[in-house]
């Protein structure tokens, strides 16, 4: 049977250990768990089971493993010792048979974005942000249809726009909404993309490293690599939709319980196909996965073991393959999250209702 594995770490760090270990999750601080886990081994997870393609009836399955480092403990440590850290969980993966490995959240972006763990494996690697820009999107889309945006004419911004993922995400709503804001750090690297997304943008392309300018977008999508989140509540506008595709997240609990006038999509919810059972409460509903996850577990579906989307350019050409081969098999964008709990059409409406008021009440 073919198989795959993933790697996952701990963001929130006394909450994600809790759910492997729950006395230490207790007994230790976040300072502690940071300082520990630089001489933890690669952890094994679960064992994953119940994937079953919906065009070819093929069955594999998979396991989860965690490389224990926290962001922060990423961002302090060399570099080589990070790779160090991934590559032995790599080879676990190894040891269990995978025939393609997927790097979850921050093992996906430190350093060179994959290209070095994967030369370092014998087994193919992928970062599956290809798929992670394609749901992403579609959730965008999805939810702009819910609140009634008009994409034609919504102005969109892309928080992180000239990062792997956001310039692809920058990519596509170019073609589709009438103003794009992409927003970064760095002014010269924002001008060069907006030079290259004009030749076939329909939408007018606008370029900033203010954050303020987020009030003017009806939808936002945010992809830093930030390890604090970066989005405040006075940039946003009433009824705009914010899809944070960032891990750890752009935007915090504490701003979106203060504004209930807006809605924060987690990005990258997917249905896998079959009665599958990750063994792991990673803090989703059952059967269904984050999209980089379904990206590996896709290929593995297909029988493509060769290193895919890997390094810091991602090309709209495996973001379009990536998205017909998952639809394939079988996987779908689920209905929406926000901070781990289902978003209700209730809630959905809700939000319709007091930007609606907010709008009104500003137009007196």
């Amino acid at each position: 049977m073919d198989a795959f594995a993933f790697i996952i770490h701990p963001i929130d760090p006394k909450r994600d250990v809790s759910r492997k270990f729950p006395l230490l999750g207790r007994i230790l601080t976040e300072r502690q768990i940071d300082f520990f886990s630089t001489f933890f081994p690669p952890v094994y997870i679960s064992e994953v089971e119940g994937i079953v393609s919906q065009a070819t009836g093929k069955q594999i399955k998979g396991w989860l493993l965690a490389c224990p480092y926290t962001p922060r403990r990423m961002l302090e440590l060399p570099e080589q010792t990070v790779y160090r850290k991934i590559t032995q969980t790599g080879r676990l993966a190894e040891k269990l048979g995978a025939q393609i490995l997927g790097l979850g959240a921050f093992t996906s972006v430190v350093g060179d974005a994959g290209l070095t763990i994967a030369r370092r494996l014998d087994i193919p690697v992928t970062t599956g942000d290809s798929y992670t820009v394609a749901i992403a999107v579609q959730s965008i889309y999805r939810a702009a249809e819910m609140l009634e945006i008009s994409m034609p004419n919504a102005t969109a911004a892309v928080v992180g726009a000239s990062g792997a993922i956001g310039r692809v995400c920058a990519e596509l709503l170019a073609e589709d909404v009438g103003r794009l804001l992409l927003i970064g750090r760095d002014a010269e690297t924002l001008e060069e993309l907006r030079g290259r997304l004009k030749v076939r943008a329909r939408a007018e392309l606008v370029t900033s490293t203010d954050m303020s300018v987020l009030s003017e977008a009806q939808l936002i999508l945010t992809v830093t690599s930030a390890v604090h989140q970066v989005i405040q509540p006075e940039h946003l506008q009433p009824g705009s939709v914010v899809c944070d595709v960032a891990r750890p997240r752009d935007v915090s609990a504490m701003l979106a319980a203060s504004r209930n006038d807006i809605l924060v999509i987690d990005g990258g919810m997917v249905d896998v196909p079959g009665p599958v059972d990750f063994h792991f409460n990673f803090g989703f509903p059952p059967g269904k996965a984050y999209a980089c996850m379904a990206e590996t577990i896709a290929l593995a579906l297909e029988g493509h073991f060769e290193d895919y989307t890997l390094g810091k350019e991602i090309s709209r050409q495996k973001v379009d393959e990536i998205t017909s081969i998952a639809e394939k098999h079988g996987f779908r964008l689920s209905g929406f999250r926000s901070f781990e709990k289902e978003v209700t059409l209730e809630q959905i409406e809700a939000v319709r209702a007091r930007a609606k008021a907010a709008r009104r009440s500003k137009t007196r």
